[in-house]
């Protein structure tokens, strides 16, 4: 892991990023690009100007309310990006296959914006259940079914053990997906997208040489968020179990679901908070999703730093500042 005094920069930004399929997305302040990699190496760009949800409505900006609002817009251009870079990378695969019946049903129904919107909400919401499932459900499943042999087993072990559980599947999925080669590729552009965002918060010009020797490691990844999610729920599930003592595992699972809005709101506030200061408490918080990276991000070749490099560059604010975190 790299070392903490090299991943906190005095200049921070909000531009941020995720890696997609052969390329990588990067949000400012105005702009959304998202650049891939064809295998003859020409990079193709889309860029498109953003309008922020709490601009349209400014009550979605309050703290406390913006954490859901912003996690499902970010799952939302997430899901955008890689729908594009899968449709750049299936081109190179010989003729386009033809549609479903479902696609041709749901082009034909709503039409063609709307048939993209309907499907991208679909990705969203399979992608949010999925992860829930996995996350929360399962390891409340786990325990309960383990525990129903022990009747006697205090609650506090019990939710000891569920959040054992939840923490133990989170890092399995993360390294086993790390071992899968496509996956790791992705995870390669993850390195170069962290990368090129040291580079211009140290400051320095955004050139090949320069980003390669930045760390991998950023302490506003979205593995953090996503750790400090898991962390988050453990603390107030065991907090609410406490005073409302529930043993059945689906309506343990059940008051998990109906907290979750909470916990996203106050890991999303925390998070604001420790990405701005660089402490003691703000290191050991930060310290658990960088050591997760170690399975998220690999080292980049060039080709995947040019890239990270364009996408950045091309979301770059025209007022200098305007960007700070």
């Amino acid at each position: 892991m790299s070392k903490e005094p090299n991943t906190c920069p005095s200049y921070k930004t909000m531009i941020g990023g995720q890696a997609l399929i052969e390329g990588i997305m990067m949000l400012g302040p105005t702009r959304k690009a998202t650049v891939c990699r064809k295998s003859d190496g020409e990079m193709v760009m889309e860029v498109s100007e953003r309008t922020l949800i709490k601009d349209r409505w400014p009550v979605l900006g309050i703290p406390f309310l913006r954490g859901v609002v912003n996690f499902l817009s970010s799952m939302v251009n997430g899901v955008k990006a890689l729908m594009w870079s899968a449709d750049c990378y299936a081109e190179e695969d010989g003729p386009a296959e033809e549609p479903s019946r479902f696609e041709v049903w749901l082009e034909k129904t709503l039409g063609g914006e709307k048939a993209v919107s309907a499907l991208t909400t679909l990705a969203v919401v399979l992608g949010i259940t999925f992860s829930i499932l996995l996350f929360l459900v399962l390891p409340t499943l786990l325990t309960g079914g383990i525990l129903y042999f022990f009747p006697d087993f205090p609650l506090w072990g019990r939710n000891l053990m569920e959040g054992a559980a939840k923490v133990l599947i989170f890092v399995l999925y993360l390294y086993l997906s790390s071992k899968m080669k496509d996956i790791r590729r992705t995870f390669q552009y993850h390195g170069a997208e962290h990368k090129t965002i040291f580079c211009y918060e140290q400051g320095l010009e955004l050139t090949v040489e320069n980003v390669r020797k930045m760390p991998r490691h950023h302490p506003r990844c979205g593995t953090s968020f996503l750790f400090v999610v898991i962390f988050l729920s453990i603390l107030i599930s065991s907090l609410v179990f406490s005073f409302f003592p529930v043993v059945n595992p689906f309506l343990r699972a059940g008051m998990h679901l109906l907290m979750l809005p909470l916990v996203v709101s106050l890991t999303y506030e925390l998070n604001r908070y420790v990405g701005g200061h660089d402490n003691l408490l703000c290191r050991a918080i930060r310290a658990p999703g960088m050591w997760m990276q170690n399975f998220t991000t690999f080292e980049p070749d060039d080709t995947m730093i040019e890239v990270g490099i364009a996408a950045f560059q091309a979301v770059l604010p025209e007022k200098k500042g305007s960007d700070a975190w």
